[in-house]
């Protein structure tokens, strides 16, 4: 029987990491070892921050709410504890929501809040 070498399936998983790291700046994007090092990293980099972006955005929801609040004279801690005592079950998103977007309904909020 022939020997076969794998060339085709070689030059795919070459050009396949090779087209991951095309963007890197000089031997990252050149030479395979040091393309499977960039990409190994980027990789590892992606997952992390798919994690850090959900805490971003908790964190300007909450930055959001906070600011409508002292608009309307009460304090972020307030609000959240008169949410969870009158049973008002809204994320942090949905009131970033309508802090921004809907005034008089966020108004009507802290307002049924205060009143419990």
């Amino acid at each position: 029987m022939p020997r076969v070498k794998h060339a085709s399936s070689s030059l795919k998983r070459r050009k396949k990491t090779l087209n991951a790291v095309k963007g890197q700046r000089g031997s990252r994007s050149k030479l395979l070892r040091t393309a499977k090092e960039a990409e190994r990293k980027s990789m590892i980099s992606s997952y992390i921050d798919r994690k850090k972006k959900k805490s971003n955005f908790r964190s300007l929801w909450i930055t959001r709410i906070t600011a409508a609040c002292k608009a309307e004279g009460t304090s972020y801690s307030k609000f959240i504890a008169g949410l969870k005592k009158a049973n008002i079950e809204l994320d942090r998103k949905i009131l970033a929501d309508l802090a921004e977007n809907d005034a008089k309904a966020f108004k009507t909020l802290i307002k049924q809040v205060a009143v419990k």
